[in-house]
């Protein structure tokens, strides 16, 4: 018991020292993993909901491999920095990943990123653990995969000026999401419908990426010109010393008033991410499910499990209909973080 204990309580300080990290924090990706399995269809999707735990959970542990881990091979899994890469258009790049190395050589591919090769790879092996009924294995993809998703909505995760560094805008990249859908999310209609099948998966990963670049310029530019307006002490929560106010993890704190303002210049950006990223991660689940051959998942989970979840089940699909998703760990293990 004190073991279990001690686990539970490590995992939350692993889990919140994430939720500064690049991504979309805890609140984020843990409400985009736990939606898409909301969004799958009933053949798959009573089986997903008996794992959706730790499908949420699962949808940080890339970034404890990043942040905590120090694993040097994760990093450039995240992001794609488009620039370098001379990006005018998806039909010039790469189609894989031996391909990006081939071409630009490792070192390069590991600074400038692989985000789109990795999703497709990542995709191509969940597949392969659908078909062959890997149950460890096909939990583990999907709740990876889910994650890389996620991050390919980020728009920062698409450019050079991955923080604001070059603009005068850093810590933009946390506030934008961490901060905003920490603070606003709740009010976020995240329906998105039934998972629908993807028939080219390469064609969908660029234009998730191509979407997300091209918000880049008009999320900084518009709090580029908040910022200009507003005096130090209108942007940031100050302390007796004047300074902006720092978490636990260094980062300045947002005031509530600066946050509510830039969101609703956004008009609704933010949310609107957050659902595509959340339906993609369903559609990519599912059409792995469906290019595996539509195994029978249900027969790797006793009947015990569905019995006792099947309420539960209902209930979450409720609210999901109308646009909630419940349940989240993120909600139930402990508190959203305010302004990081």
């Amino acid at each position: 018991m004190k073991y279990r204990l001690f686990s539970s309580l490590l995992l939350l300080t692993v889990l919140f020292s994430v939720s500064a990290a690049y991504g979309w924090g805890i609140w984020g990706h843990n409400h985009i993993n736990k939606g898409a399995v909301l969004a799958l269809p009933a053949e798959m999707g009573m089986f997903f909901y008996n794992h959706s735990d730790f499908l949420t959970q699962e949808s940080t542990i890339p970034d404890i491999r990043k942040y905590t881990i120090n694993d040097k091979a994760e990093f450039c899994r995240h992001y794609v920095n488009l620039e370098k890469y001379n990006y005018e258009g998806r039909e010039m790049m790469p189609k894989k990943l031996s391909e990006v190395i081939t071409k630009y050589g490792k070192d390069s591919a590991d600074r400038y990123g692989i985000l789109p090769w990795y999703i497709q790879d990542m995709m191509a092996k969940l597949t392969d653990a659908m078909k062959n009924k890997h149950k460890t294995q096909i939990l583990f993809l999907a709740g990876d995969l889910g994650h890389y998703i996620g991050d390919a909505h980020m728009p920062l995760h698409t450019t050079v000026n991955h923080d604001g560094q070059s603009t005068g805008q850093n810590g933009i990249h946390s506030f934008w999401e961490c901060q905003l859908p920490e603070l606003f999310g709740k009010d976020y209609n995240l329906y998105c419908g039934e998972a629908h099948y993807i028939k080219d998966i390469e064609k969908a990963v660029w234009d998730i990426l191509d979407t997300s670049f091209l918000l880049s310029e008009k999320m900084l530019t518009i709090e580029k010109k908040l910022k200009d307006q507003n005096p130090l002490d209108k942007q940031y929560e100050l302390g007796t010393d004047g300074k902006p106010k720092k978490n636990d993890f260094g980062q300045q704190i947002h005031s509530y008033e600066y946050a509510h303002i830039y969101h609703e210049l956004l008009q609704g950006m933010v949310e609107r991410q957050m659902r595509s990223a959340l339906m993609y991660t369903a559609d990519f689940w599912y059409t792995a499910w469906v290019n595996a051959g539509k195994p029978d998942l249900s027969s790797m989970d006793p009947d015990y499990l569905d019995a006792r979840n099947k309420p539960f089940y209902k209930e979450d699909l409720k609210a999901w209909k109308k646009g909630k998703v419940k349940g989240c760990a993120s909600e139930r293990d402990y508190p959203v973080m305010k302004g990081h």
